[in-house]
């Protein structure tokens, strides 16, 4: 968990961000690309129509909120994405959605905008993809869970070696901490977040983590997991329902499970 500059909570690694993530699991899974960004929305456009001949392209972030395939759009509000892009005409960009949405259709000064992710805080620079997948090395799922571990390990520690906002506090302390901002009144803007996306999604990565640890035959690491997941998911009525007794009880109780599941996995 980190609590990014003071204000806003998410189940996220402190200092980490998409974009890494996504560095990470091209490379454990045996695969390498080429990452481009930056220029005009007319360079961006060229570039991306010429990569799409190639093969697919994985295309973000970009600003969810812009996406107009996406009921209720039209409006950025800061919600960061990934699509891969198919093709790319003069008018239309065909893309694959993970959010539910395959071969959807974009106008593409509509998507271009949306690709700019102006609101979009970790990226430094507009219009991001990777393309040119090469597969390096043959990697199974499992092999690749087992190599992530030592970093896992470290994330769960506190990495200090990625920038971050000032006031960004990690694990335990960003637990406490937004523990301490509900008591005094949740920011609306966060609690809408929390509401329709953060805490269902904490969730879901923890209880994915336990599988995966299960499937690594690292029992002890999976009951802490499914446990971490079972306080996150129980989050989702307290803010909800304005309950912030029971949300602020339950992230109490899950801030000294971060240090659990380091020293578990790091034995």
């Amino acid at each position: 968990m980190q609590l990014i500059g003071g204000r806003l909570p998410l189940f996220d690694p402190f200092g980490w961000d998409p974009e890494q993530g996504l560095d990470a699991a091209i490379e454990l899974l045996g695969w390498s690309c080429e990452r481009d960004d930056g220029g005009s929305a007319a360079e961006a456009l060229d570039r991306l129509r010429r990569a799409c001949q190639e093969g697919p392209v994985l295309a973000g972030p970009l600003e969810m909120g812009l996406l107009a395939h996406q009921p209720g759009s039209g409006r950025a509000v800061g919600a960061d994405h990934y699509v891969v892009v198919l093709a790319v005409d003069d008018d239309t960009v065909l893309l694959h959605d993970p959010e539910g949405h395959p071969y959807a259709t974009v106008p593409t000064g509509v998507f271009a905008e949306s690709w700019r992710g102006e609101l979009v805080a970790y990226l430094e620079r507009p219009y991001a993809m990777r393309s040119g997948f090469v597969r390096r090395e043959r990697v199974s799922q499992a092999e690749a869970l087992r190599r992530s571990l030592p970093a896992g390990v470290a994330w769960l520690g506190g990495r200090k070696d990625k920038p971050v906002p000032p006031g960004t506090l990690g694990q335990a302390e960003a637990a406490e901490r937004t523990a301490e901002l509900v008591a005094e009144g949740l920011d609306p803007e966060v609690r809408q977040l929390w509401q329709a996306f953060a805490v269902r999604v904490g969730a879901r990565r923890l209880n994915d983590l336990a599988v995966c640890l299960t499937s690594m035959g690292l029992g002890k690491g999976a009951a802490v997991a499914a446990g971490q997941a079972r306080i996150v998911g129980g989050l989702q009525r307290p803010v909800v329902a304005g309950d912030d007794a029971a949300l602020t009880a339950g992230l109490r109780e899950l801030a000294p499970t971060y240090e659990r599941l380091r020293a578990v996995l790091g034995s």
